[in-house]
């Protein structure tokens, strides 16, 4: 079982170049070891004393270091689990206007306040590519349409038969045969598409990198400034987990070395679980957004034969994610973020919450399109300052899981709304004020308009 040259010879008949086959070889080496990729609670220690970004110094930006830096969002996703067709970052956040909009906002109010080149990379996959690069036509005159200036291609991986260990085949659709590698993937990506070593010929040293549906994250100058003065290898922005936050992953501190690293679900021990989802042992999680030193990235793959020693998370499916029946198989994926544990002083920053606001689910685009979160006109989208940095607990039924389900539902005042549940068939009519915790019920399948007026702590 398990003989790899089936693989290579895949993925390299898909176009797929060494920096990805050699990555993906590491994981399915390690799968073939049944390394389980487990961290047991007794082999770590909370992380602790970071520096927290409301500390630092708040200077002006630099030109010179901004025109050093590229800011990197990840644009692979489809936004399937929420019913889109096309690229979750083309989802209308306000007015028609969306997350890849509000992107290309950021970086052009970079570029005009500091005068510096802050370039944009976005890392597309094949099912993301067409729609993104169509949209940017509209930026074509800010240099920011042509797929050779703005993309860095993702890779992709087979999906591996679980009872062969062999690439699956899927005839009735050969598409089901592969998959994301996750978002780790940005190291071999950035090195196999040649992106790296012509970001560091054109004098880019920083990069900046986060999900495109996290709209809190911004090049920060003062970050950056943090960042390049302290001359680590790499920065993890996080912040404190809140209840909300418990079964996500959090930093850690290996005991061994003292290195930090990060811990998911998927390798805590079922028996450590109450100690993984305890926030006040475990107080910070990433945010994802990353801060690379692009120098010392080519360094550190040198020394590692070409491939971060990234941990490998296995997840069992099926070929057809929406045919149970289908053939079982195993996707390998890693975790751009586990990269902390790769460097020889890498180091994390505690930011603010408001430099976190991704947008997962139907209840979160709810939370973002209501008065809880501000637009700015420089695209920059954050929490009403009178929330202290918590954003409301949104919790929509099955029944509004897609978007198009929630496009009737109305948007009410949630700037003072703790967490909002609602169940069954509802509208808010315009003028509706949630306050505190509020509970909405209702059972049948006619819709339920609820009328203008404040709602405080209470079950309708």
């Amino acid at each position: 079982m398990g003989n790899f040259t089936a693989f290579e010879q895949k993925m390299t008949a898909a176009g797929m170049g060494d920096a990805a086959i050699l990555a993906f070889r590491r994981n399915y080496e390690a799968l073939l070891r049944n390394e389980t990729g487990m961290i047991p609670e007794e082999s770590i220690a909370p992380a602790d004393g970071l520096a927290s970004l409301e500390s630092l110094p708040s200077t002006p930006a630099d030109p010179a270091l901004l025109a050093q830096s590229v800011v990197i969002k990840l644009n692979g996703g489809l936004g399937t689990g929420m019913g889109l067709q096309g690229p979750k970052s083309l989802l209308a956040v306000r007015d028609g206007v969306n997350f890849l909009d509000l992107m290309v906002r950021q970086i052009l109010d970079l570029r005009k306040s500091s005068g510096a080149p802050v370039r944009l990379l976005l890392m597309n996959s094949f099912s993301t590519s067409g729609e993104t690069l169509a949209h940017l036509e509209t930026y074509r005159a800010e240099g920011l349409a042509d797929a050779s200036e703005v993309e860095l291609m993702q890779n992709q991986i087979p999906k591996i038969d679980a009872a062969t260990l062999d690439p699956v085949s899927w005839p009735a659709d050969p598409d089901l045969e592969w998959c994301p590698p996750g978002h780790g993937d940005l190291y071999p990506a950035l090195v196999g598409s040649g992106w790296l070593d012509r970001l560091l010929a054109e004098g880019v040293k920083y990069a900046f990198v986060s999900n495109s549906d996290n709209l809190g994250a911004i090049l920060d100058p003062v970050i950056l400034q943090h960042f390049a003065d302290s001359g680590a290898p790499f920065l993890m922005e996080c912040t404190r987990r809140t209840a909300a936050d418990r079964k996500g992953g959090h930093l850690a501190k290996r005991k061994a070395d003292d290195r930090l690293l990060l811990r998911e679900v998927a390798q805590c021990p079922d028996a450590d679980l109450d100690a993984f989802q305890d926030i006040d042992r475990h107080q910070y999680f990433n945010t994802n957004s990353l801060w690379l030193r692009l120098d010392l990235l080519k360094e550190q793959l040198a020394a590692d034969s070409g491939v971060l020693p990234l941990p490998m998370i296995r997840n069992n499916k099926t070929v057809d994610p929406r045919d149970k029946k289908s053939t079982a198989v195993i996707q390998l994926e890693i975790a751009m973020g586990a990269a902390i544990e790769c460097f020889e002083g890498s180091t994390a920053i505690d930011v603010p919450r408001s430099r976190f606001a991704p947008v997962k689910t139907t209840g979160d685009l709810l939370a973002l399109r209501s008065d809880a979160y501000e637009v700015l006109e420089n695209g920059q989208v954050r929490l009403h300052a009178s929330r202290q940095g918590k954003p409301p607990v949104i919790s929509l039924s099955d029944e509004y899981k897609l978007v198009d389900s929630i496009e009737n539902l109305g948007v009410p005042s949630l700037i003072g709304c703790s967490s909002l549940k609602v169940s069954g068939p509802v509208r808010f009519a315009h003028g509706v004020i949630i306050q505190g915790d509020v509970e909405v019920k209702k059972t049948g399948t006619e819709t339920h308009v609820i009328a203008p007026g404040i709602y405080r702590d209470q079950v309708l």
